[in-house]
């Protein structure tokens, strides 16, 4: 029996966590049924070495951006250095940008400013836009929705598990929500219902690993593999079957991230 293949719309396979054993990680993920991973840039100067991961595994490709809880400590990305990177085969995503007051909302000023170069590199290439957001969302909303209102870009919030409010708006917009292990938790009942809420079309499931490890890997280092089992939960969340749900957010990320499902070697 052929395993249902899935996307792992976000990870971060650059990070030290893999270091001693990335090329396997990768294995063990296509194994899963894990066709795809988008491996996701967080610092701009890192982007060279996170390029280089793409290059060299062919079910791998990238995105870069600056993100929000850098923001204040990475020099201020341009449009241009964002836009540069677009001529890439395997870039196929600006970001993670976004906000995150949880931690930094000292600095929110300025990541607002980032967030916005990033909207502005989404809006020229065409590329979809990955959003971080961590409670922030009246001011995530407002700035997704002048950024719209200016000129229409794509984007994905990715790991969701932010308010209804926010989930609806972004669908409003044409959005995306990713499902990661987050939505797996036992406690994460309400964020599961406003998954439940949105369209199917417009579901993406995720691991952000090296974090977020559903069950039955909670607590230890997440890796892509583990993307089918956020996806079995998606599968219940929405009425589906396994394959189905696969075969749904796989076409959901290839009408999102077109230029990856475009891509051949």
């Amino acid at each position: 029996m052929t395993t249902p293949q899935i996307v792992d719309s976000h990870c971060h396979l650059d990070f030290p966590d893999f270091d001693d054993e990335r090329a396997a990680v990768i294995d063990r993920a296509v194994d899963a049924g894990v066709a795809r991973m988008v491996t996701i840039c967080t610092k701009l100067r890192l982007e060279p070495q996170v390029r280089a991961i793409a290059e060299a595994h062919a079910p791998v490709f990238y995105a870069a951006g600056t993100h929000p809880m850098s923001a204040a400590d990475e020099p201020l990305v341009s449009v241009e250095d964002l836009t540069a990177l677009a001529a890439h085969p395997k870039f196929v995503g600006i970001g993670e940008s976004g906000l995150d007051y949880h931690y930094t909302a000292d600095t929110a000023e300025v990541q607002k400013t980032s967030l916005k170069i990033h909207i502005e590199a989404a809006q020229e290439t065409g590329l979809p836009l990955i959003i971080h957001n961590r409670a922030s969302d009246d001011d995530m909303i407002a700035i997704l929705t002048d950024g719209m209102a200016a000129k229409p870009f794509a984007c994905v919030m990715h790991c969701f598990s932010s308010s209804a409010k926010l989930a609806e708006a972004a669908i409003e917009m044409g959005f995306y929500l990713s499902m990661s292990g987050i939505a797996a938790f036992p406690k994460s009942g309400d964020l599961r219902d406003i998954f439940a809420k949105a369209p199917v079309d417009r579901i993406l499931v995720e691991t952000d690993s090296p974090y977020l490890a559903p069950p039955p890997h909670r607590g230890k280092r997440n890796e892509p593999a583990y993307t089918a089992h956020t996806a079995k939960i998606g599968a219940e969340v929405f009425g589906l079957d396994y394959a189905a749900f696969a075969a749904q957010t796989t076409a959901n990320f290839d009408r999102l991230f077109a230029k990856a499902a475009g891509w051949r070697p």
